[in-house]
């Protein structure tokens, strides 16, 4: 949302395709205030205070976390050891969804990747 041109073609193309619905997790909230926090997304914090709005504006979903995506990112066995990408990939798993990161460490995961 801050830098849509960052997104690759085929991800923009998946988000703005009306039949498809997209989600947004609480995990991502947590990771935008926790790098604004840090100062490495600076551009973002505008964003945060105001990001249910924006979300709904744009005709996004919350996903929110529950117990079953913290139980299964806390028993991936493999060595990636960041908690949001763990969290994500929990979420995308259990609920069927497709990931969208150009993260390339997520391809060992077991869920659907768009990129």
């Amino acid at each position: 949302m801050a830098e849509p041109s960052r997104l690759s073609g085929a991800a923009s193309a998946a988000i703005a395709e009306s039949s498809n619905q997209v989600f947004v997790s609480a995990a991502t909230a947590w990771e935008l205030a926790t790098k604004v926090r840090l100062g490495k997304l600076e551009i973002a914090e505008p964003l945060l205070s105001d990001l249910p709005c924006l979300l709904a504006a744009q005709g996004f979903e919350l996903l929110s976390v529950d117990l079953r995506h913290g139980l299964r990112a806390g028993g991936y066995p493999h060595a990636h050891r960041d908690p949001f990408d763990r969290l994500l990939v929990a979420q995308a798993e259990l609920e069927s969804l497709t990931l969208v990161s150009i993260n390339a460490a997520l391809r060992d995961f077991p869920c659907r990747l768009l990129w």
